[in-house]
């Protein structure tokens, strides 16, 4: 059965990410972000191995992480998409981590599907999907939205979630106010890709930095990757430079 995209299976495609492929090989930018410097392009194969490069080829990080706890089984829909779900940290389905959780939350953003309700730690939508739409990214199809983070939305990380939002801050800011901005975005331009459930695209919509966000360019899903396109290469040995030294 092929999903028909509305706000229902947005969100169910989001919570589906973990479950729709076995590696990945991306590149992605960051637009409008004082904090990263360029594009890089990496190779992912799941639970455990990441390798990131510059897109000129220069290693930037290797990463073998294994997963906490065991991966759980989703309850599945009719279509094939995820249901429910634990959250992302109790499904020990969390993709290996370069720099911060915005990279896994990209992986897999259920926190764009289910939040927790403040007051009765129900789960219910953590964000509000509206004029979702069939488009293309990158050579594939991908489901487009405006989407608004609901007082019930729960990121992977606070200081790097995929909707930032005043809600979250003031608790993630708490002791340090300075970092709660003064206006925040009107909502939130997102693509998912419809193949993976991956997040390919965040664009914030008004706020003090428009187009702020993430683009990720899928090259290639389930290919194979051999162990040792993750192994780290040896360290070039030290050579002593001859001359004075104070320690002589």
């Amino acid at each position: 059965m092929v999903p028909t995209p509305s706000a229902d299976t947005f969100a169910a495609l989001a919570r589906s990410s973990p479950w729709r492929w076995s590696t990945l090989r991306f590149t992605v930018s960051w637009a409008e972000d004082r904090w990263t410097t360029g594009a890089v392009r990496a190779w992912l194969r799941r639970p455990d191995l990441l390798r990131v490069e510059e897109l000129d080829g220069a290693l930037l990080q290797v990463v073998r992480d294994a997963p906490d706890g065991n991966r759980v089984v989703p309850v599945l829909r009719p279509d094939g998409l995820v249901a429910s779900r634990p959250a992302p940290w109790a499904s020990g389905t969390d993709a290996p981590m370069y720099q911060n959780y915005h990279w896994v939350a990209m992986l897999d953003p259920a926190e764009l599907a289910d939040g927790m309700d403040p007051d009765t730690d129900r789960t219910v939508p953590g964000a509000d999907v509206e004029s979702v739409a069939e488009v293309e990214h990158g050579g594939r199809p991908a489901w487009e939205a405006a989407v608004r983070p609901t007082a019930a939305y729960e990121p992977r990380c606070g200081c790097c979630s995929l909707l930032r939002c005043r809600a979250v801050d003031l608790v993630e800011y708490r002791d340090h106010p300075e970092h709660v901005l003064a206006a925040y975005p009107d909502a939130y331009r997102v693509r998912l890709d419809v193949g993976t459930g991956v997040c390919v695209l965040t664009e914030q919509i008004g706020g003090l930095t428009p187009g702020k966000g993430h683009d990720v360019r899928i090259e290639a899903v389930d290919e194979p990757m051999d162990d040792g396109l993750f192994s780290v290469p040896p360290r070039r040995p030290f050579r002593r430079r001859s001359g004075w030294s104070p320690f002589r």
